[in-house]
Parts: structure tokens; C-alpha cells; sequence
């Protein structure tokens, strides 16, 4: 690699993130792409070890995301890496120290140049991919269900989408809330996997009796509803989700990983007195509450370092094989987070040579 190059993946045009690279795909591993410089004092130069893969990324290269970066772009995400070089005025943070961020843009590269304050120092005894994929699945449960729904012990939580990402992180933090956790999935491996997380009760969203199922399961003891209701899916799902909750109930909507934005029905609201919640993580980043995300993330930090929670990583890929990482999510049999691995032994050279 030429001095003051890199290896970085770049978005060409907006298409299919799941084509295999080639001329003509949307995504191209260009092996000798400009390597950042720090133009700022408090900028901190990451070598990234791992990438997590969001459903937000694929969306973005479809340009049906709600932020859409001028072509060409290096697509982003949370990540994990070490430090390699540090500005002059950057204070707590050295060369060779583990770090996890959320850049703007640019993470699916070797290295990327980014503002010390959007870094935040690993603790000694975490894995540097799990931590890479801690950021934006823990930090959005941990803001959803501590900071806006203010989640209790002995209340009633139901995750949809349980076993994805944020879902499976809603399960294990609404565990150390005391909350009882209901969580909905597809498939024995998954419903196995969130009861080792700490479920409490996993329906089978596709079942067809996903109402009546979860009702069963609160007479049994003896609970009459759900108190927080926390939605990644939307669709018919979350309509569904409606008639299951308590009065005062609290929803908090993440995403829609089915397709189907819903629509919420006043009249429920207003009858049940329901409160409705917008989670945007990333929207933190920026805001004068971003304080907030801080100290939720710091937080997560130190469970992770305790072992109180702990990041599924459910497969690994190395940057040449990003689209199937990418066709893994939108397949969603993924349980727990997909990584893309930077620092592999892949060849940028032959990699280049079959594009």
C-alpha cells in the first residue's frame, strides 16, 4: 500500500448493497484511497479493527435512509479500533489505546480521523469486536428504555424483533431494569438465545397466535399487560402489539426492520392514555443533550467490562465479503450483530483484480 493510502470501501452510486463487488456494483474496495489527515488538534486517528453492521448502512446505499451523504461515500457505523495518533490537544487518550465510536462517516476503512469527543475508551478486559458492536444496539436500548421510558422493576416489557441487535440488547437491559421481559422471535435458535439472555417468555411472532400467546403467559402470572412496549419491527406487528397494552403504557418506536411504517391510532392512545416515544440514537450525537448518550454509554462500558451484558456477535466478515454481511441483515436471520472485520490478511491487490 503506497504511503498516504488506505483500503476503503466506497459507495459509487446508490443501488443493491447485496451485489457481489464488481465494475458495476454500488460498493468497490478502493485499496489506495486518501488516507485522512488530522486537521484539527483534538482529532484522534483510529486503525479500526471492526465495524457494526446496522440496518441503517444498506439502507443509506439504497439512498432510502433519511440521511443521504453526497456521492461518493465510505459508508459508516459504530466500530471499535486502536489508536494510532493523536492531535495536540487530545487529553485522556494515547497511542495503543482501545477505543469505540460513532463516525459520521467513513468507518469501513482501515483508519479514520474523527473528533475526540466521539470516542470512548474501552476498559481493559473487553473484546475489541464486541465492543465495536456495542455502540449503536446498546446505546439505543439504554437511552429507549432508561432515559424515555424510565423502565421499572416488576413492570411488564415486551421486545419485538428480539433476537436482532438492539432487540436482543432491549432483553438483557430490561433483565438488569428487574422489568419481566417478553421477547418475540422466529425460529428455536433464536427463542433459545434469548431465554440464555434472560427472557422471562419468547413468542413466536409468526405463529398466528402471538396475541393470545402473550396473554397466556401474563395470566400465568398474574399480569394484566405490557408496560413498555419497544418496537425495531413496526408493521403488523406493532398493531398487534397495541391491544396487549396497559393503561399508561409506554411505546418507544426504533425502527422498522418489517418494511411497514404503521400508523398509530389516536383514539388508542387517547383511551389508553399511551405515550409514544421516537428513539433516535444518532440524533443524540449532536443535540445539547448529548450528555445524555455519554453517560449511557460509559455505562455500557462498564457492564460489558463486568460481563453484565455481552454483545452476541453472531457472524464475522472481512470487508470483501460486505455484501453478504449486508444480505444477512436484510435476510434477518441474524442473531445478535454482524461485524466486518478491517485488519484481515485479505489481499487489497487481488481483491482489486477481481472487481
Amino acid at each position: 500500500m503506497a504511503e498516504g493510502k488506505m483500503r476503503a470501501l466506497v459507495c459509487r452510486k446508490l443501488g443493491d448493497p447485496t451485489l457481489p463487488l464488481s465494475h458495476d456494483s454500488p460498493l468497490y474496495i478502493d485499496p489506495a484511497y486518501p488516507r485522512p489527515k488530522l486537521s484539527s488538534p483534538t482529532h484522534v486517528r483510529v486503525r479500526v479493527k471492526a465495524v457494526s453492521v446496522n440496518y441503517a448502512t444498506p439502507l443509506q446505499i439504497e439512498g432510502k435512509y433519511q440521511e443521504r451523504p453526497p456521492l461518493p461515500f465510505v459508508p459508516t457505523g459504530d466500530f471499535s479500533g486502536t489508536v494510532v495518533e493523536v492531535g495536540a490537544q487530545v487529553k485522556g487518550l494515547k497511542v495503543g489505546d482501545n477505543v469505540c465510536g460513532m463516525a459520521a462517516q467513513g468507518a469501513y476503512a482501515d483508519e479514520l480521523v474523527i473528533e475526540q469527543s466521539y470516542l470512548y475508551l474501552i476498559p481493559s478486559g473487553c473484546d475489541l469486536v464486541e465492543a465495536g458492536g456495542l455502540l449503536v444496539a446498546f446505546g439505543t436500548s439504554h437511552l429507549a428504555l432508561v432515559h424515555r421510558a424510565n423502565l421499572g422493576s416488576g413492570q411488564v416489557l415486551l421486545v419485538l424483533g428480539a433476537a436482532g441487535g438492539v432487540g436482543l440488547a432491549a432483553v438483557q437491559i430490561g433483565k438488569l431494569l428487574g422489568a419481566v421481559v417478553i421477547g418475540s422471535a422466529r425460529g428455536q435458535d433464536k427463542a433459545e438465545l434469548l431465554r440464555s439472555s434472560g427472557a422471562d417468555f419468547v413468542v413466536d411472532s409468526s405463529s398466528g397466535n402471538f396475541i393470545q400467546d402473550v396473554r397466556a403467559f401474563l395470566k400465568s402470572k398474574n399480569l394484566k399487560g405490557v408496560d413498555v412496549l419497544y418496537d425495531p419491527v413496526g408493521g403488523k406487528l406493532f398493531k398487534d402489539s397495541m391491544k396487549l397494552l396497559n393503561w399508561g403504557a409506554q411505546v418507544l418506536i426504533i425502527g422498522f426492520t418489517s418494511g411497514g411504517i404503521p400508523t398509530i391510532q389516536a383514539n388508542i392512545a387517547l383511551v389508553k392514555n399511551l405515550t409514544f416515544h421516537g428513539v433516535y440514537w444518532g440524533s443524540y450525537m449532536n443535540h445539547p443533550k448529548r450528555y445524555i448518550l455519554q453517560e449511557s454509554v460509559e455505562e455500557l462500558l462498564s457492564l460489558l467490562a463486568k460481563g453484565s451484558i455481552h454483545v452476541n456477535v453472531y457472524r464475522r466478515f472481512t470487508l470483501s465479503e460486505v455484501n453478504l454481511a449486508f444480505s444477512s441483515i436484510r435476510e434477518r436471520k441474524v442473531i445478535g450483530k454482524v461485524m466486518v472485520i478491517l485488519d484481515d490478511t485479505e489481499n487489497t491487490t487481488d481483491i482489486q483484480s477481481k472487481l
